[in-house]
């Protein structure tokens, strides 16, 4: 029989021991600040429904019909791709305390949740658009108030040949990489406490080293391996919105801001990645690895567009063109009425 929750246990007391308890599970800091923002989100909106400030809304307050006010009020302005993290994340705290014996049941599978479309890949549109993107970097500085073309190239190309996520690129350490010349890897913590180690080839390697040069000149400093791998401009471990401030003001370098799907990003370079491993014969278990999924249904997805894509490109042929035309059945001619 489980216990129900103390009267006067609070909402946001609840949410901070869940918090507590997830951090043996070591999420990275990004993923522990979702959560956060997904609970804390939801917390006060069911509190301002409720009337109660949301330091006073009580654990046993938090029932179905509460919820789905809450959750209504957090879709409006949200993509129903963050209302399912939300559900998700909610679902997971009402578990947590399901099985510690805090609440009899999980309100949450009475609370409607968006149906998200299929994932589709978008990777930089255009065959050459990475190629185009590499060379206007290589060409020279893009506009800046205080320019660091070295550092610019190697985080696009460490983006273009890695398939890093944007936290998994913020958490590489200069130790991150190791091994002989030639044969380095670079090893990133992804999502959930995974691990996973990737080939860097020598082209990549030469760029990172060439930025690394330039940073010990700019700060005048020896490099550790515990420091961040990616800096700002002031030293300081490269950040969320750095890091996407970088990357589109590359891209407008590059005059391929056009070419980027919107609200991708970082993330347009992880699906070209991808894209471009499926379109050279990759198997869904290679792609599962380099990109640090846990599910192969992820991975299928970049080879099932590709082939899409492929058969369209087919079907385009000139040739299939005049093949069609000569194939089709003649349309039929009147009879004339004196032959009849």
């Amino acid at each position: 029989m489980t216990a129900s929750p103390h009267p006067a246990t609070t909402a946001a007391e609840a949410v901070e021991d869940y918090l507590i308890a997830r951090q043996p599970a070591k999420p990275s800091p990004h993923t522990l600040a979702a959560y956060r923002r997904d609970l804390t989100t939801v917390l006060r909106l069911a509190a301002h429904t409720h009337n109660t400030p949301p330091d006073q809304l009580l654990l046993t307050d938090l029932t179905a019909p509460l919820l789905r006010r809450a959750f209504a009020a957090f879709a409006a302005d949200r993509a129903p791709s963050s209302v399912v993290r939300a559900w998700s994340t909610w679902n997971g705290f009402f578990g947590h305390l399901v099985a510690q014996g805090t609440v009899d049941g999980n309100p949450m599978p009475a609370v409607d949740r968006p149906r998200l479309k299929p994932h589709q890949p978008k990777p930089l549109m255009g065959e050459d658009t990475p190629e185009q993107l590499l060379a206007a970097l290589a060409a020279g500085c893009r506009r800046a108030r205080d320019p660091w073309p070295q550092r610019d190239f190697a985080v696009l190309a460490l983006a273009l040949l890695t398939g890093l996520r944007s936290a998994e690129m913020l958490s590489l350490r200069i130790d991150s990489i190791s091994g002989r010349p030639g044969e380095r890897r670079i090893r990133v913590h992804g999502k959930g406490g995974t691990t996973r180690s990737l080939p860097i080839e020598p082209p990549l390697e030469a760029l990172i080293d060439d930025y690394l040069a330039t940073r010990t000149q700019r700060f005048s400093t020896r490099l550790r391996g515990s420091d961040p791998l990616l800096v700002d401009n002031r030293g300081n471990a490269l950040q969320r919105g750095g890091l996407q401030y970088l990357v589109r003001q590359c891209y407008k370098h590059a005059g391929i801001h056009d070419r980027v799907a919107r609200g991708t990003l970082v993330h347009a370079l992880r699906h070209t990645f991808a894209t471009r491993l499926a379109e050279d014969g990759a198997s869904v278990t290679e792609i599962m690895h380099l990109l640090g999924h846990t599910s192969i249904t992820s991975s299928q997805t970049y080879i099932d567009t590709t082939a899409a894509a492929q058969r369209e490109a087919a079907r385009a042929n000139r040739t299939y063109t005049a093949l069609r035309r000569l194939t089709q059945p003649a349309a039929p001619t009147q009879t004339d009425p004196a032959l009849r």
